[in-house]
């Protein structure tokens, strides 16, 4: 269905979406620091807030993705660098159609994340579920499909661990689910479904395009091994640099190594795979 799509929309994609995403965030960290000076909390209005997008306040299906991650100014250099690398690497891989189809799929599912959530409270004058929303599991979910499609790739962990991409994806589910598990069991679901309802792009985008899912199927796994190994070609010596012959006599046992005079032949009398030198393939007595 992708390749559809893309054959007929791939025009319109957005060519360096990452850039055009943490732009965003400059917009909002100077909102913020503007805050600071006028007192005018300017990223209230560009919440999330279904009670005022259903009172016309329509822009915030759009504005909330300005709302920066609260770092500090260190951590937030550090990841607009990475996630630069890591969006740019993924558009790259994938291209510019199926990387939109990703992000705004996941920008998609926040928001009905966020109805749902507010139909789920009865709706009414209920505010504050834009506080809890985000493009920061967005972000996760560009770091996840970035370490399924490298795993083995390595970073330094706070610049001076190195670990590999797939452990490092496999700590941030684990710390997802501790929150979610928390937010459950304090009843605090307003904030757990937009959470999960942002990363079902991840899951629903691998699923569509099967990526990475055939490993797992034991099939696959076992013919995989098996063309290995057909593929692998055998060695030439052993360990201690004696060369390992390719044909022997089930007779006398000469081989092409100690005799290369000599020519080799497998027997179609014999039951078995015996091969037999050109002195002893006409005398030998066949193996029945």
């Amino acid at each position: 269905m992708l390749d559809k799509l893309e054959k007929k929309f791939g025009r319109y994609a957005i060519n360096n979406l990452i850039i055009y995403l943490l732009g965003g965030y400059v917009i909002g960290y100077l909102l913020e620091f503007g805050t600071r000076f006028t007192g005018v909390n300017y990223i209230g209005f560009l919440t999330l807030e279904p009670y005022y997008i259903l009172r016309g306040q329509v822009w915030r299906l759009v504005t909330w993705v300005l709302m920066p991650p609260s770092y500090s100014l260190f951590w937030a250099i550090f990841m607009f660098l990475l996630y630069y690398q890591l969006g740019s690497a993924l558009e790259r891989t994938w291209g510019a159609f199926r990387f939109n189809v990703y992000i705004f799929g996941g920008m998609l599912f926040t928001i009905i994340g966020a109805f749902l959530t507010y139909a789920i409270y009865g709706g009414g004058p209920i505010t504050g579920i834009g506080d809890f929303i985000s493009t920061n599991y967005i972000n996760l979910s560009i770091f996840l499909a970035f370490s399924l499609c490298f795993p083995d790739m390595q970073v330094m962990l706070y610049f001076i661990i190195p670990i590999k991409m797939k452990w490092m994806s496999v700590f941030y589910l684990v710390m997802i689910g501790i929150e979610l598990f928390q937010y459950i069991n304090a009843g605090a679901y307003f904030a757990a479904i937009p959470v999960i309802a942002s990363l079902l792009n991840f899951v629903i985008f691998f699923l569509m395009t099967k990526r990475d899912l055939s490993r797992f199927n034991p099939r696959d796994i076992h013919r995989r091994a098996e063309f290995r190994r057909a593929a692998t070609p055998p060695p030439t010596q052993y360990r201690d640099g004696t060369p390992i012959a390719r044909h022997k006599c089930a007779v006398c046992g000469r081989t092409e190594i100690t005799n290369p005079e000599l020519d080799f032949r497998f027997c179609s009398k014999c039951n078995g795979n015996y091969e037999y030198c050109s002195d002893h393939l006409f005398t030998h007595s066949h193996v029945k």
